[in-house]
């Protein structure tokens, strides 16, 4: 017994008529989303590098948005079960060519057609356990994250709060050293007047009333 042919396959379909590119080139790029699930496959048409990527996207939105409203299906739950391309009318136009002969142009169409279905329970399951394992492999990255950056944050307060204590304390270690300053110098003053009059250098009162200088600390008293 034959098996069931593609075009009879159940599920929801869209199909696209009239296409303006030829079949050879849409089945390029619909072996590249056959039998993946509609989200893995819309990611796939959307970095598709040919043109009819952009096409075949469409058309299977339509399908998935079929599935949804008409069918009740949930959408993370449908796969592309079949999708075919089948020849078009041909468009003929004529290039002239050297000598008065022409040269036929056939600009060729396709009709393109997808069918998404729901996926198995089991695959379902095995999909549902990878998603929450990814989930919960962001959620700890995330979390990770979140402890650095509050570290960095802590330690930036940190280095801010010390910042803060030297600028404060420096104006008053300079007032400090000031202070010791000018007492060194008042001291020193002091010390200097004090050696001044032990050493002599002073003027002494004699007994005729007579201011005398003194010589290394010795008064002369003069006769009459």
């Amino acid at each position: 017994m034959p098996g069931v042919k593609t075009n009879e396959r159940q599920g929801t379909r869209a199909v696209l008529r009239h296409s303006r590119m030829s079949a050879s080139k849409a089945r390029q790029v619909l072996d590249l989303i056959r039998g993946q699930d509609v989200t893995l496959a819309a990611e796939i048409l959307a970095n598709g590098e040919r043109e009819a990527s952009a096409t075949i996207g469409k058309v299977l939105a339509s399908a998935v948005a079929n599935a949804v409203h008409n069918d009740g299906l949930d959408a993370e739950d449908l796969f592309v079960s079949a999708c075919f391309a089948d020849e078009g009318a041909t468009l003929k136009r004529w290039r002239p060519r050297a000598r008065g002969r022409a040269t036929r142009i056939r600009k060729r169409t396709s009709h393109v057609t997808i069918i998404v279905s729901r996926m198995p329970d089991e695959r379902i399951a095995r999909r549902r356990v990878k998603q929450s394992a990814a989930s919960g492999q962001r959620s700890r990255r995330v979390a990770g994250s979140r402890r650095r950056q509050q570290a960095a944050t802590a330690a930036r307060v940190r280095e801010q709060a010390v910042d803060e204590e030297l600028t404060t304390a420096e104006p008053d270690e300079a007032e400090a050293v000031d202070a010791g300053a000018d007492e060194f110098e008042t001291t020193e003053a002091g010390g200097s007047e004090d050696a001044a009059e032990a050493t002599g250098g002073g003027q002494v009162e004699t007994a005729d009333g007579e201011i005398d200088g003194t010589d290394g600390g010795h008064a002369e008293e003069k006769g009459e």
